[in-house]
């Protein structure tokens, strides 16, 4: 209710009638006041319904590849700018929740059930997530240092003699999810590559997080093992003794918006999105911004999902000491 409004409302109370003090009776004003606050309150409460139902609000949705609260204080300050910047695209406030989530199927049912408006996802996720709902858009990609790729690693422990990945034969090793892109398909077309299949290692986990395997890693409960780049590095920083003896090349990974998202407001995400250029959120995010980005930025993941099947071969298999493929590195 506007200030004028209130006050023509109660402006019209006070001409309705005189009080007398003598008659013992309720002034006719006063009868009305009983029946016109209420009317006030209502009126009240309708129009803040009515400026709630104006500000779009927007779930945002990760996995977890760190803690929970690591997760957060990566992605909140982001978070925080799409809300101004979509805001002053569309003309009214924007409200972005953070969802965080365990793991890779809890995050692909977030955004195939729709609880979630947009969503941060691996390649291998979008790529999955893409092909059970076709209308699944990307917004952009994230910006690895001017470019739409970032690496993966093959880790060892700082003290340990291995040079080269070809050495991981009879031994043991640690990957991060099953559904992980790095942490599991490229790393184990890689290992393929090289002639090293399952069954040619000792043991062999999927640990489900980056910072878990380069933990392991360092910690001696594995001889080796596959993480991004950027854990990596900030796993060093805290001072976890782990080193690369191999590098490989991805896609980097996807914001993505739900099927049946209002066209307008994902156009509002992607430009704000690719707004953003503080240094505070980008230091949080632990990359450079975003970038555009096409859906077949993402075919050489699935082409390692699809080779996935070789890793598994018996090395033995003469054929299979040679997988090649079509992804550069």
């Amino acid at each position: 209710m506007t200030p004028d409004l209130a006050k023509g409302l109660l402006a019209g109370w006070g001409r309705t009638g005189k009080t007398s003090r003598r008659s013992g009776k309720t002034p006719s004003s006063f009868r009305r006041l009983k029946v016109l606050v209420p009317a006030l309150f209502l009126f009240a409460s309708l129009t803040s319904v009515a400026d709630a139902e104006a500000k779009v609000s927007l779930v945002f949705g990760v996995y977890t590849s760190d803690k929970p609260s690591a997760m957060v204080a990566q992605l909140r300050p982001c978070l925080d700018l799409v809300e101004e910047y979509a805001g002053d695209i569309l003309g009214e406030p924007v409200e972005v929740q953070l969802q965080v989530v365990k793991g890779y199927v809890a995050g692909a049912e977030l955004i195939l059930s729709g609880k979630a408006d947009f969503m941060r996802l691996g390649p291998a996720s979008y790529v999955k997530v893409k092909t059970k709902d076709p209308a699944i858009e990307l917004l952009v990609m994230e910006n690895n240092n001017g470019v739409n790729r970032f690496n993966g690693i093959i880790a060892v422990h700082t003290d340990s003699d291995f040079t080269d990945i070809r050495q991981l034969r009879g031994h043991t090793f640690a990957f991060g999810s099953k559904r992980s892109t790095l942490g599991r398909y490229f790393a184990q077309l890689e290992l393929a590559r090289a002639g090293v299949f399952a069954d040619d290692l000792k043991r062999y986990e999927y640990l489900g997080r980056h910072d878990k395997v380069g933990a392991a890693v360092g910690a001696g409960l594995f001889d080796a093992g596959a993480l991004e780049e950027t854990m990596f590095r900030k796993l060093q920083s805290e001072g976890v003794p782990i080193r690369a003896i191999y590098t490989f090349r991805n896609a980097t990974k996807a914001w993505a918006a739900r099927s049946g998202l209002d066209p307008k407001v994902k156009d509002a995400l992607r430009r704000a999105l690719l707004k953003i250029e503080d240094p505070v959120a980008l230091a949080a995010l632990r990359f450079d911004g975003f970038l555009p980005g096409t859906d077949a930025d993402y075919d050489p993941t699935r082409e390692a999902m699809q080779m996935n099947d070789r890793f598994f071969k018996k090395s033995s298999d003469a054929g299979d000491k040679k997988v090649t493929g079509a992804l550069s590195r």
